[in-house]
């Protein structure tokens, strides 16, 4: 059997974040120890990907179309 748990080490102890099913009472197991991967955001593989043409004209309409901020009104 192979299972794939999360868990956090304090004091020397893994502990288990939930059950783990299918082991019985003082079971010794191996232990493979790895981080946990972060979740890749959404919107990360389109990073890059708008030509310098088309942003510089995103940019041109936002600044014209937009009213600007004095932070110092503030």
């Amino acid at each position: 059997m192979s299972k794939t748990i999360e868990a956090v080490y304090e004091e020397g102890i893994f502990r288990p974040i939930g059950a783990v099913k299918g082991l019985r009472k003082r079971q010794r197991v191996l232990i493979t120890l790895g981080k946990p991967s972060k979740k890749k955001h959404p919107l990360a593989d389109l990073c890059g990907i708008l030509p310098d043409k088309d942003a510089a004209e995103m940019t041109k309409i936002i600044e014209d179309e937009f009213e600007k901020v004095d932070i110092n009104e503030w």
